[in-house]
């Protein structure tokens, strides 16, 4: 009869179990020292050696000749150990035997003394899933049991099992394999068992099986059993519902050049073709966390720049969760990078498209102006483009989304103010609690190399009151306020950026906020309502309008423009 790998491939011994270092020498050392706990737990993930473990231990223990820790094998206590009819290493199975009663045939069980061996091994496997009342029935006995019985409990979900039985045992963690040693033990059965394997398909391998050795021998048992020789990488991508490395890279740039009809088509067309979409999803995150990764290590070159590849991974691992819970991931998917695009790449797109038509037609207007002069045969004085330059800053000012504010604004207090009553007129609890959720995600982004300190300056401010268009935030010194208004612009837009949340920022101080407030809730009272008003143009320092209406001429056009 056909064993399965992970049954024929179980450790038989200490030194077989890979991956768990510490927990194998500190079981070893109680074995040689003769120290052992009347009452075990093991845990971690699953597939990690918990329950192979148990059963190693219950043999080492009862061992009459242990040869560093380990059961000899030869003698009369390991040999009725190994066999199937031993009686004193007792497995019990706690997700099907989870009741009171089950618990106290134990007890009354294990006053007995082992038929053959020296130690009575009790083995509860899931222990976590006993019940309240099992547990009770359970404590005394695990406090002072006969000294002829040991016990092992092993779980995946300590958190679960009450701290009045953690603490009467000697805990071990058992940690997650990395994907070099699943790789390396897998290497060794495909050897043993002749198997044909690309190494390719061995990686694919280890970093699914997500730490779990069990896992990733099941796996390359159902590989064998679906190729008709050698296996490839179409082998791993077909039984496994996932795609090629090629399909993934093409994926990825169409996401990154906002490329919306190829993005949708290719969902569609991996769910029809029987693809594991949550799968893609994480193959998408480990991809483009592999290119982020070589850029810094390798010093490899990349399509598309390192801060965007940085977002999108970091939407992906943010969603993880999600898209495993939703009841439907096409359309999770769908939406997802529908909106990953629309933040991401159509709106810098379209800014950098807007910005480009801007110079262009500053550039296009220029030469119209040269142009007539030549006609005329006359030179070109600087008050014509300073015409011209005036009329395209009015229009960039029209269409801007935010104003730029300087230093050399003039009546950036005037602007505050307005902004403070158009945000009280307006102000929302419901709009003030969703926007102090978003002031979260500035956390993520305080080491952030660019804009860290825009960041970090955010988190130091109060979050006051928001309407649709506009938030009040306020900071406890005057020179933060002072400091913060010089750089507004750029406030806003890295606030816009992590939290997607466009407002017009009044910044005040703590101080300034409770006049405000105070004198809001005394006009509520008083049955006056604050109305919204239109907020004034900058003004700007004329000298500084100069100095950059006449250097923008020059780098225009050069020594062709004479300045009067």
């Amino acid at each position: 009869m056909y064993h399965a790998l992970y049954r024929k491939y179980r450790p038989k011994n200490f030194n077989s179990v890979v991956g768990q270092d510490s927990v194998i020498k500190t079981l070893k050392n109680s074995i040689i020292n003769q120290n052992f706990s009347h009452a075990y737990m093991f845990f971690g993930p699953r597939g990690t050696g918990k329950t192979s473990v148990s059963k190693i231990f219950a043999r080492s223990v009862n061992c009459l000749s242990p040869v560093d820790g380990c059961a000899c094998g030869n003698c009369d206590s390991c040999k009725y150990s190994f066999s199937k009819n031993c009686i004193d290493i007792i497995e019990i199975d706690a997700a099907s035997n989870n009741g009171v009663d089950e618990i106290r045939e134990l007890k009354n069980k294990i006053s007995l003394v082992p038929s053959e061996l020296k130690y009575k091994v009790y083995i509860i496997d899931e222990v976590h899933m006993l019940s309240i009342g099992a547990f009770n029935a359970l404590l005394k006995t695990l406090e002072e049991p006969p000294e002829h019985a040991i016990f092992i409990l092993a779980t995946t979900d300590p958190q679960k099992v009450p701290e009045t039985i953690v603490s009467r045992c000697q805990c071990f963690s058992f940690k997650r394999l990395s994907s070099n040693i699943i790789k390396e033990k897998l290497d060794s059965v495909c050897k043993e068992e002749s198997i044909d394997i690309d190494l390719e398909v061995l990686e694919g391998v280890s970093l699914l099986s997500d730490g779990g050795l069990r896992d990733a021998l099941g796996l390359l048992d159902m590989l064998i059993s679906y190729s008709d020789g050698r296996i490839t990488m179409d082998c791993f991508t077909e039984v496994n519902g996932m795609i090629s490395t090629e399909q993934l890279s093409q994926f990825v740039k169409n996401v990154l050049d906002g490329d919306i009809v190829s993005i949708l088509t290719s969902i569609n067309n991996f769910e029809n073709s029987g693809k594991n979409l949550i799968q893609i999803f994480t193959q998408l995150l480990n991809y483009t966390r592999n290119l982020i990764v070589d850029y810094y290590l390798n010093k490899t070159s990349l399509t598309f720049s390192v801060d965007l590849l940085q977002k999108f991974a970091n939407n992906l691992n943010e969603k993880m969760f999600e898209i495993k819970k939703s009841s439907n991931a096409k359309i999770f998917m769908e939406m997802f990078f529908l909106k990953f695009v629309n933040d991401y790449i159509l709106s810098s797109s379209i800014n950098k498209v807007e910005q480009v038509k801007k110079n262009e037609i500053t550039f296009e207007n220029g030469e119209k102006i040269l142009a007539k002069a030549a006609e005329k045969k006359e030179e070109v004085s600087i008050n014509a483009l300073k015409d011209e330059k005036s009329e395209l800053l009015m229009i960039e000012k029209k269409d801007a989304s935010f104003n730029n504010f300087e230093s050399g604004v003039l009546n950036i207090a005037e602007i505050m103010r307005v902004r403070v009553n158009n945000t009280l007129a307006l102000a929302n609890k419901k709009l003030l609690s969703d926007e102090i959720v978003k002031f979260e995600k500035l956390k993520d982004f305080t080491f952030d190399q660019e804009i860290g300190y825009i960041a970090c300056t955010l988190l130091d401010s109060t979050v006051r009151a928001v309407s649709e268009e506009n938030m009040i935030i306020s900071f406890e010194y005057d020179s933060n306020v002072k400091q913060n208004l010089l750089v507004l612009d750029k406030i806003m837009d890295v606030y816009f950026k992590v939290t997607n949340s466009y407002k017009k920022i009044a910044i005040i101080t703590d101080e300034e906020w409770n006049k405000y407030k105070n004198e809001y809730i005394l006009n509520l009272k008083s049955g006056i309502k604050y109305k919204v008003i239109e907020e004034p143009k900058e003004v700007l320092e004329e000298s500084k309008n100069d100095d950059i209406i006449s250097n923008s001429a020059i780098e225009l056009f050069g020594d062709v423009v004479e300045i009067e």
